[in-house]
């Protein structure tokens, strides 16, 4: 307790910064098709809070350095807030997609600033306890919103004002903290040639993670809607994914401790593929089905993200972590642009399976490529690699969430304010 009082304040922050962005992220969706947006334009809301995340974490450590942690994150909450309501105002997907963007820049900064704080208070002898504390929290917050929606009327204003309520709360707690401002944030640029020559797999798996993971982070709640689900259920079929893909990281993560983690990267993609298979040829209309096939589709495709960062780390030089998992995580961003506009325009052209066409081609071309790869490069010894660590979700971490994971040392990376 001693140790987790002083970071309190920081959690709870964090918490309501979640929360926020689980109803944010769900409710527009759903209002979206209920309104008759179509499938092109849900899509594109993905788009923009892609572009908006990738920018921010570029971005946003400049800005802090400027003005200070706490004032970046008052200014990050309330324009977060302010877009929520803005979206309520404005019902069109037209003045929607650039607010995505603004919602999805804003996450990124008060994000980075949350863990570069909680980074910089922790003990390194419980580091892991509080990251583990510290996903958790964020795990619960974010389900706890989405699964929100299934309790009120979402075709009236109530889920875009709760938003921007706990937007504006989430200041709450660092506003009155008295824990000392920490260090700059680190800043990481993306050298996809640098990347390239550490693990190709690393790389190209990132970007088709990001297109698989973004179109169905964006489009799922479409899907589910739009096979007939009731509404309690499809705010389920959106988060039983995120919380399988979290309990399926511990044996996957060990497993691949044990041999090459390839290998074991080809059997989870196999077992996305053939979910994407399920869906696009079965198309189950009944419950149990559809969530069946959630969690099972969960349950791999957001235990491929950690995988590829600790094959990465593996290949790395010694003092790099932060700097590899940064860019993986910005290229994990190019992908998350990528695949809700094309799965958008694809279930426009498709129907709903289109979104698991989409799914289903990135899948395949990773398999192919990460088998070509083996044939090319030795694993690594057991006795050589890194650590293998359980994260959030990619589109839930920024370059600060490897920095409070492993606490390396991050002057190297922390970004000059000129």
């Amino acid at each position: 307790m001693k140790q987790f009082l002083p970071i309190s304040a920081l959690l709870l922050g964090s918490a309501l910064l979640l929360l926020a962005g689980g109803m944010n992220a769900l409710i527009l969706p759903i209002r979206g098709n209920f309104e008759g947006f179509d499938a092109g334009s849900l899509g594109l809301l993905g788009t923009g809070w892609a572009i908006g995340y990738v920018l921010g974490c570029v971005l946003n450590p400049r800005l802090v350095g400027k003005v200070g942690h706490i004032r970046a994150f008052g200014v990050m909450a309330a324009f977060a807030a302010v877009a929520v309501l803005f979206s309520l105002i404005f019902v069109t997907p037209w003045v929607w997609i650039p607010l995505r963007g603004l919602s999805g820049f804003c996450f990124a900064g008060a994000a980075m600033i949350v863990e570069s704080w909680l980074s910089e208070r922790v003990d390194p002898s419980s580091r892991g306890k509080v990251f583990g504390i510290y996903t958790m929290v964020n795990l619960f917050a974010s389900t706890a919103g989405q699964m929100s929606l299934s309790l009120g009327d979402t075709t009236g204003f109530l889920y875009f004002v709760l938003p921007a309520i706990f937007y504006c709360l989430s200041m709450v707690p660092l506003s009155i903290s008295s824990s000392a401002t920490p260090k700059p944030l680190v800043s990481v640029k993306l050298d996809l040639r640098a990347l390239w020559r550490n693990s190709p797999v690393a790389v190209f798996v990132a970007l088709g993670i990001g297109i698989s993971n973004g179109a169905f982070g964006t489009l799922s709640a479409v899907y589910a809607d739009r096979v007939g689900l009731a509404q309690a259920t499809v705010a389920l079929f959106a988060s039983l994914p995120v919380l399988a893909g979290a309990i399926s990281q511990v044996p996957i993560g060990a497993a691949s401790d044990r041999m090459d983690r390839r290998v074991v990267l080809i059997f989870v993609i196999l077992a996305a593929l053939a979910v994407d298979v399920a869906f696009i040829l079965i198309q189950p209309a009944d419950l149990v089905g559809n969530l069946v096939l959630a969690a099972a589709f969960g349950g791999s495709i957001y235990a491929m993200y950690p995988l590829i960062v600790a094959h990465a780390n593996d290949h790395a030089e010694p003092g790099t972590y932060i700097q590899v998992s940064g860019g993986l995580l910005l290229t994990y961003g190019v992908g998350a642009i990528i695949g809700p506009t094309v799965a958008g325009f694809c279930m426009k052209a498709f129907g709903s399976s289109g979104l698991f066409m989409v799914s289903a081609a990135a899948h395949v071309a990773m398999i192919a490529f990460t088998a070509l790869r083996i044939g090319r490069r030795a694993p690594v010894p057991e006795e050589q690699k890194a650590s293998f660590v359980a994260t959030p979700q990619a589109k839930a971490s920024t370059p600060e969430t490897a920095a409070l994971a492993v606490g390396e040392e991050t002057e190297a990376v922390v970004n000059d304010p000129e």
